[in-house]
């Protein structure tokens, strides 16, 4: 196939991903924006993806745009994560739905089995495709007893990224991780932030009050999956620190997952908020004052930026989305990875010195300020381009496509220094 010249001219793109919204997730909110970003520059989307329940009928397109083409196939629950779905493989249908109308190119954005029978059918029919790195899959194992499957599991998602064009992952520091692991083609494409929908004047002062917040309560937030992987057993440790400090402070944490229970029952006098959306989501995040994120597995952290943007002042280890975002002690604070000690002494320090939380939290929105989907959205489409020009499939010894690796210019230009063991030196101008 010949590379697209005319920066112009429409692609038909497939999308295919075993999670999407209505979903509640960060793989499924990213693709949800750049689907509707892709759509609104004209492009058109066929979304191949598991069926989302009885409910989700194909009359229910009728209200989608024209060049939104949803293929709903089979799927089983992933283990531990009723919620979402393994697509199971169909590469026999996507090959007939792909000779009756080609597509441009083929994004596989989850690998599960019908990711892997996607770029399968794609090379078969000598289509491009393209893939991206969400979810740290070989690093959850450990955290739910498999940790035998660890080589297992990083073989398969090399294997599966090696066929494609160009992997694309979030942060350049992902991408270098990812090279050093055998992986080849990798690209980076960071993500965005709904500023509109995540700002600091949806702060409401009536939910805080349901909180049995005041207007001078520290408010403390988790937003994200209740779940081991996600260490919110820190969270837990962190507040106790805090309250030993400020026994008047709040937790709410907003999410649910397989801990819940054992939350509520080690932390009764926290908020459990559920999972929000839209208006309600934001609403709460802007209600909040310090974010705690001890996650260890995430590619990126969507709600790191989530939270800045809602004028949070965000504690997270150096890692991620808040390695580039996070200035040390400017506009939140960074902890060396693992260091959960460090953690918890940071958070309680934070908490009980308003003059430094609210500084963190005044700088925290413009540090997000650049992160408009849009420009994501750009750098989606450029790569796609690129990547039909490449042939097709590079195997596991295909040399390294580094002509598509895309600046960096969602982050910092900056690198953040590994934070200093007192996580409360002199703060920067």
């Amino acid at each position: 196939m010949e590379p697209f010249d005319n920066p112009s001219q429409p692609l038909r793109i497939a999308l295919v991903t075993e999670t999407f919204p209505p979903e509640v997730n960060g793989v499924a909110m990213t693709l949800g924006r750049l689907t509707a970003g892709l759509l609104q520059q004209g492009h058109t989307v066929q979304l191949v993806r598991p069926r989302q329940g009885a409910s989700d009928e194909d009359d229910a397109d009728a209200a989608a745009p024209a060049t939104l083409e949803q293929v709903r196939v089979r799927g089983i629950p992933i283990p531990r994560y009723t919620d979402l779905q393994f697509g199971l493989p169909a590469a026999r249908r996507l090959r007939k739905l792909w000779r009756e109308q080609r597509p441009d190119i083929v994004h596989v954005a989850t690998e599960g089995p019908l990711g892997w029978s996607a770029v399968a059918a794609a090379r078969q029919l000598g289509l491009p495709v393209t893939s991206s790195f969400h979810t740290n899959f070989h690093s959850y194992s450990r955290h739910y007893g498999v940790g035998l499957l660890k080589a297992p599991i990083e073989a398969y998602l090399r294997h599966l990224h090696n066929k494609t064009q160009a992997t694309l992952v979030p942060t350049p520091t992902l991408a270098r991780d990812l090279q050093e692991r055998g992986y080849h083609n990798v690209a980076v494409m960071s993500r965005g932030v709904a500023i509109a929908q995540f700002n600091p004047a949806r702060r409401s002062q009536a939910l805080r009050a349901r909180w049995g917040a005041g207007e001078d309560t520290v408010v403390v937030l988790y937003v994200g999956r209740l779940a081991k992987e996600k260490s919110v057993g820190t969270v837990l440790t962190a507040f106790s620190a805090i309250q030993a400090r400020v026994p008047s402070a709040k937790l709410v944490l907003v999410g649910d997952g397989p801990l819940r229970t054992a939350l509520q029952e080690a932390c009764p006098q926290a908020v459990f908020a559920g999972v929000r959306t839209g208006t309600e989501l934001a609403t709460h995040y802007a209600s909040g004052d310090l974010f705690l994120f001890p996650s260890l597995t995430e590619t990126f952290g969507n709600v790191v930026p989530e939270a800045m943007a809602s004028g949070l002042a965000v504690v997270s280890y150096n890692q991620a989305a808040a390695a580039g975002l996070i200035t040390h002690n400017h506009n939140g604070m960074l902890i060396p990875p693992g260091d959960a000690l460090d953690f918890v002494n940071a958070a309680a320090m934070l908490a009980s010195d308003p003059q430094r939380l609210r500084a963190l939290r005044q700088h925290a929105a413009p540090g997000v300020a650049h992160l408009d989907w849009s420009a994501v959205v750009d750098s989606f489409v450029r790569t796609l381009r690129a990547a039909t020009g490449t042939g097709v499939g590079h195997g596991e010894n295909g040399q390294s496509a580094n002509s598509l690796a895309l600046p960096s210019y969602f982050f910092n230009s900056k690198q953040n220094p590994r934070p200093p063991l007192n996580p409360f030196s002199p703060p920067s101008a």
